[in-house]
């Protein structure tokens, strides 16, 4: 009898949740949070747990990686995801609407290839995991399709066949290719294959050639082979491009009927000095107590119509992308580097955001307009920064626009420290700037500074891309934003460990471990100017979310504000074009209900696209600066360097050095002791010397190879 009461007791509290759930009045709890909720005393707590994991088996609830139970989708265990697999094996399936991806075993994949479309049944004990701060388990039970169907390569010939080795380092085996469908391919081809069949356990996936990108060592090839690989588009249609010479016509009287005209104000652009878009001029003048800015942005859209071929090609590339040899822009050059192009001395159409700030640098007041503007002069990095250094004949060359320059610079520093007392967190670290020679080869790796010049225009860029999307939430109107949010707790706890090496520390939340940004900022304001920032900067960084574009206004947790967008560059990202109609539209009285219901309908697919084209040019930038560190440290194979470890592995210890270049000394190489990974230390241990390597420790290494497979580069310790 006992026992049929307490299944009974057990159906109504599995009912009571799924009916909270059913009714959507159930909202994200915690299971401590739940257990009060429902009255639950702490010896059933196990039996609650017990009722949570079946219902996220059964797909009424998921367990998000904040630790919360929520909503499901009504789904029995087999879900439906995208495979990411793992060069060691194993993988991982994300699955749209989960926070936390699955974890997929290497003997649980069950023959599924990078990118395919599979349908996955978590595996028993799972959620256990989960909450212990694991991802996930669960086993590859059918695919649904395949995500990819071409891949770059370098060829192997080995007689009456061949292999090609991809590229990607997720994808952990070679694509096997008979002799007749090689292409007459030799070793140290670059090709795109075209896979004809997946492979299973027991035979290597095979495929046929269909392009020859040139040999390994020939110039350009490389970085060639990484633009293919990630798909980005090199070459714009010919209908792009007519359509782009039509339009890109000089401004005239027709199009600056009903704009504000600006082109008495004084204006400059503050660019590097190879840079040819210029999407952004600034203007400052300050009466008595306030300043009187303005950031005037390209009118890009007045030469992009929507659903034109111009906007179909823009919105397929999302953005332009950088990489270390080259531009690939996301617009025609006739735009981007022509009417678009804020050039000097010539008329341009803009959007222009003119903001009233006090001397606390609190906007007061502010209009969003239409105008006309002519740039007075165009500025460099350089130039600026050297004025506001006090180079006096840098400051003569400019002298009508010298005051105008220690203004912005006054008001910059002013709105800086406003972001800073709320919590900002600015990463001042150095980034990679590699310096090719003709052919192409890498000549030197250094830091890339920041300095006062470009901070102000991050400074203003910032404050205007506030205002806008501060303005258009209070509106209720469709639009894109830009949104950041909080990191994880298990990530902030790896940081604490790695930071309390040298002797700093963080304060989390007592209960679910989460942090507020000024945490971070007073991390970063005590390792300013220390050997120590560039590497703790870049880590912290690492502990972070990527910020990503969303239509729900949630807030950025790295600036430490409620309302941001990215409306300052739409000559190279998507979402500041679109926004930028969806501006003029409502500047123009248009935005009526049919024009609401056509934003809310596609701005969506808009948001999600763009972040994922956004990721895909952040990946494609970050391995042509491998590739390139990798070739420029094979010339320095045997030389000694001074570096600090900035990550540990059970295969290894990873070591930046001062110019950015990281590299990693494997487990085997770490002489003089049997070396063992002490998880919960985050410590490379000796068992018999009881030696440790611990992060950021700074250690000497010596270059001893490089792998241009891997992208990867070889240290080991340096002898004494």
């Amino acid at each position: 009898m006992k026992n049929d009461h307490n299944q009974e007791k057990r159906k109504k509290r599995k009912d009571l949740i799924c009916q909270l759930v059913e009714d959507e009045c159930y909202v994200p709890m915690k299971e401590k949070e739940l257990a009060l909720f429902m009255q639950v005393e702490s010896e059933e707590r196990q039996e609650l747990k017990s009722i949570l994991e079946e219902l996220v088996k059964e797909g009424k609830l998921i367990f998000t990686k904040r630790g919360k139970y929520m909503k499901g989708e009504g789904r029995p265990s087999e879900l439906t995801g995208t495979f990411i697999s793992n060069a060691r094996g194993f993988g991982f399936v994300e699955i749209e609407g989960n926070d936390r991806d699955l974890f997929i075993p290497e003997e649980e994949v069950n023959g599924a290839f990078h990118k395919d479309k599979v349908q996955v049944k978590l595996l028993s004990g799972a959620l256990s995991g989960a909450q212990s701060g694991k991802r996930q388990e669960a086993r590859v039970t059918a695919i649904l399709g395949h995500g990819i169907t071409e891949l770059v390569g370098t060829y192997d010939n080995a007689g009456s066949f061949g292999f090609v080795i991809p590229d990607n380092e997720k994808i952990p085996t070679d694509i096997f290719v008979p002799k007749e469908r090689s292409k007459g391919a030799v070793t140290g081809h670059k090709v795109i294959v075209e896979l004809t069949d997946y492979g299973d356990e027991r035979h290597k996936p095979e495929g046929k050639i269909v392009e020859i990108l040139g040999h390994i060592n020939d110039p350009g090839v490389d970085i060639l082979s990484i633009v293919k690989g990630f798909e980005l588009p090199m070459e714009f249609p010919e209908k792009v491009l007519n359509q782009a010479e039509r339009v890109a016509k000089e401004v005239s009287p027709a199009d600056r009927e009903g704009r504000r005209n600006l082109r008495g104000v004084t204006m400059v652009t503050i660019d590097g000095e190879d840079a040819k878009d210029l999407d952004d001029a600034v203007s400052l003048s300050k009466e008595g107590e306030y300043y009187f800015l303005g950031v005037h942005i390209a009118d890009v859209t007045n030469y992009v119509q929507e659903n034109s071929a111009l906007d179909r090609e823009a919105f397929s590339r999302g953005t332009s992308v950088y990489l270390v040899d080259r531009v690939i822009p996301m617009l025609p050059h006739a735009l981007s580097n022509g009417i678009c192009s804020l050039n000097m001395g010539e008329d341009r159409l803009a959007l222009s955001c003119l903001m009233t700030l006090d001397e606390s640098g609190e906007v007061i007041d502010y209009e969003i307009v239409e105008s006309v503007i002519n740039v007075n002069q165009r500025m460099s990095y350089t130039d600026v920064n050297r004025i506001l250094e006090g180079d006096e004949e840098t400051g003569r060359r400019y002298q009508e626009l010298t005051p105008m320059f220690f203004q912005m610079k006054e008001l910059a520093d002013i709105v800086r420290e406003k972001r800073r007392q709320r919590g900002s967190i600015d990463f001042d670290f150095p980034e990679s700037k590699i310096i090719l020679d003709k052919r192409g080869n890498p000549v030197s790796v250094e830091p890339y500074e920041r300095n006062a010049a470009t901070r102000l225009i991050e400074d203003f860029m910032l404050l205007a891309n506030e205002t806008v999307a501060q303005h258009f939430y209070w509106l209720e109107a469709p639009f894109v934003y830009r949104t950041h949010d909080k990191p994880d707790p298990e990530k902030i706890l790896k940081l604490g460990t790695f930071i309390n090496n040298f002797g700093y520390h963080i304060k989390v939340r007592s209960g679910d471990n989460e942090i507020h940004p000024k945490e971070i900022q007073k991390l970063l304001g005590r390792i300013e100017g220390t050997e120590e920032e560039a590497l703790i900067s870049r880590m912290t960084l690492r502990s972070m979310k990527k910020a990503q574009y969303t239509v729900d206004c949630t807030g950025h947790f790295g600036l430490a504000c409620q309302y941001y967008c990215h409306f300052t560059s739409p000559i190279r990202r998507y979402p500041d074009l679109q926004i930028h109609r969806i501006i003029k539209e409502q500047l123009r009285g248009r935005l009526k209900e049919e024009r609401i219901e056509h934003y809310r309908e596609i701005l969506p697919q808009v948001a999600k696209h763009s972040s994922e084209t956004e990721r895909r040019a952040d990946e494609a930038e970050r391995e042509t600066d491998k590739l390139k560190k990798v070739e420029y440290m094979e010339g320095k194979i045997g030389e000694t360097f001074e570096g600090v470890i900035s990550g540990i592995t059970s295969w290894g210890i990873y070591v930046e050095l001062p110019s950015t270049v990281e590299g990693m000394i494997h487990v085997s190489k770490l002489s003089g002791d049997y070396y063992y990974y002490n998880e919960e230390s985050c410590e490379m241990i000796g068992r018999d010397t009881g030696r440790s390597f611990k992060l950021g420790q700074k250690i000497r290494i010596e270059v001893d190879d490089v792998d241009y497979y891997q992208k990867s580069i070889d240290f080991v310790l340096a002898k004494d």
